[in-house]
């Protein structure tokens, strides 16, 4: 299950290489929500339900950016899968029901970048899916929604291929969006992401800064507010 999609209203030298992610998960209702996750963020990706055949298929293609591995698979389990990540130099994040620490020990002591415990957000998984990209070199830095792009490495924003001036909280702001498109952001993830944990102010500057994001960039309906909430970036 793959899905790099071509935005065809796009001249084909700015479309977007996505990261790309391998999933490895027996639970059909887990691994199809964080698949469709993967869509709406932006991630390419392959799924497989069974160990075995996710190590086998390694040998023909193994151009993975991350691997999300259950640890309880059928055909061979997440830690001897491990070692065929390793070979392939494709960073592991486990996600699996095992909360024992002695499992969990093993998992980052063999090697693995993270050890996230079911059930969990989605979201939560998303950023740590980022930190771990951005951790070992590989998250992309380019940014599009519509004609928008978003360079997170030099903090440039275009639109139709003319720059456009951002405040610098502004610009966190949207690439928070952007990282998380498709997703609804909290204002509390605004606050701490952007404004940081010690901010002490009113969450009115959140609406600010969207209200000049909106203008600027003619989002206006594509940055939807959720009431009691936050704000989501909608790119469907």
């Amino acid at each position: 299950m793959s899905g790099i999609m071509l935005v065809d209203r796009f001249p084909k030298e700015i479309i977007t290489v996505k990261n790309r992610i391998l999933i490895v998960e027996d639970d059909e209702g887990i691994a199809s929500a964080v698949a469709l996750n993967m869509q709406f963020v932006g991630y390419d990706y392959t799924l497989f339900d069974d160990g075995r055949r996710a190590a086998e298929s390694l040998a023909a293609d193994h151009a993975y950016d991350l691997a999300l591995l259950d640890i309880m698979l059928p055909g061979m389990d997440g830690f001897e899968l491990f070692g065929y990540m390793e070979k392939y130099a494709i960073p592991v994040i486990y996600m699996t029901a095992k909360t024992d620490s002695a499992s969990e020990i093993k998992g980052l002591r063999d090697g693995a970048e993270d050890y996230i415990v079911k059930p969990f957000d989605m979201l939560t998984l998303m950023v740590r899916i980022e930190k771990v990209l951005r951790r070992t070199g590989k998250l992309n830095t380019i940014y599009r929604v519509r004609d928008v792009e978003v360079n997170s490495e030099t903090r440039s924003v275009t639109k139709g291929g003319e720059p456009v001036e951002l405040q610098p909280m502004e610009f966190d702001v949207l690439l928070l969006l952007l990282k998380y498109k498709n997703l609804t952001v909290t204002r509390e993830q605004f606050l701490a992401e952007v404004w940081g944990a010690d901010f002490m102010g009113e969450t009115r500057a959140i609406d600010m800064k969207i209200a000049g994001l909106r203008k600027k960039l003619d989002l206006a309906d594509a940055i939807r507010s959720i009431p009691k909430r936050g704000y989501r970036l909608e790119d469907r």
